[in-house]
């Protein structure tokens, strides 16, 4: 678990492939890093259960790439506000916008896996990385 999944963590190197880095959030050794009512991370990236100070786990890093690829494909956040305040409130009891109203050429797909990354429950999230990696590549209609 990552825990501050968002841009400025993600690097292309110069063989084009993608490298998370700044691993610092994660590596926090003490208990306080995992229980309730802790918060950490960029909170425009953050998941609903992170905002909630609620213990986190791996799906919290694919809400977080949801934001980002939906802030790839757009150019805009999903939840945004004029303070950090009203941010987290959107993500925790707001809806995105839909990604065609900044980018009408995308297809409905886009849509669809970012809806399901953006799932406020965890439980209907993707639960792995490796799941919304496999929806992604079967939406652009490639193979494993």
């Amino acid at each position: 678990m990552h825990r501050d999944i968002k841009p400025a963590n993600i690097m292309i190197t110069k063989k084009n492939e993608i490298k998370v880095t700044d691993f610092g959030i994660a590596r926090i050794q003490s208990a306080s890093a995992t229980k309730t009512g802790t918060v950490m991370g960029t909170p425009s990236y953050m998941s609903p259960e992170q905002v909630a100070g609620k213990k986190v786990d791996g799906r919290s890093d694919i809400f977080s790439l949801g934001v980002v690829l939906f802030e790839l494909l757009t150019s805009e956040r999903p939840f945004k506000g004029d303070s950090i305040a009203t941010i987290m409130y959107n993500i925790t009891n707001g809806e995105p916008s839909a990604v065609s109203k900044y980018n009408p050429k995308l297809p409905p797909v886009c849509q669809t896996l970012i809806d399901k990354a953006l799932e406020k429950d965890p439980d209907k999230r993707y639960q792995t990385a490796g799941e919304f990696a496999e929806a992604i590549r079967k939406a652009l209609g490639q193979k494993q």
